[in-house]
């Protein structure tokens, strides 16, 4: 059984009408589902509350895997399994390593991260096609969306303060959830 999902849209025209909407809504206790520019705004992830993601934290932990596999390999197969003595040389020489080490630390942080980023964002090729609540975001229009659902406003109280705070339209949409 699929649920549907009620969506408010409001359309703005520029992105100083788009700041002070979200400062009105979000002071008025409108929780905003997202907000869609056709490009960056600066200051709409903090007027917005968004927290950092914790990206750097997966990198560390992809480079750090990729940093234990590629000491693991050199020093198993160099130290332990094929030892080669070549000129008097140790059999673990770690300097030796550093290129290997350096390669597969940045191959597992770089592959890390995307992966981490595909899923985080909802993005990964195995889920739902990506939703697009107007075309219009992309080229010249501003979007706040907001989820009727998880608000306490009904509909006509959230169409009216849209157009107070200076949206040149306001649209309602369903979505169906599967």
């Amino acid at each position: 059984m699929s649920k549907s999902t009620n969506y408010i849209i409001g359309v703005f025209n520029d992105e100083d009408v788009l700041m002070d909407a979200v400062g009105t809504l979000r002071s008025s206790g409108v929780k905003i589902q997202e907000a869609y520019t056709p490009f960056p705004v600066h200051g709409l992830d903090d007027a917005l509350g968004y927290k950092p993601s914790n990206l750097p934290i997966a990198a560390f932990l992809f480079g750090l895997t990729g940093t234990i596999c590629a000491l693991l390999l050199t020093i198993g197969t160099m130290g332990y399994d094929w030892p080669m003595d070549i000129g008097g040389k140790p059999y673990i020489p770690l300097p030796h390593f550093i290129p290997v080490t350096f390669e597969l630390t940045i191959l597992l942080a770089s592959l890390g991260m995307v992966a981490t980023f595909l899923i985080i964002s909802n993005l990964k090729p195995w889920g739902h096609d990506p939703f697009m609540f107007d075309g219009r975001s992309t080229d010249d229009k501003f979007l706040i969306v907001i989820d009727l659902d998880k608000n306490k406003m009904d509909k006509v109280a959230l169409t009216n303060l849209f157009k107070q705070t200076g949206a040149s339209e306001v649209n309602s949409k369903i979505v169906e959830n599967h």
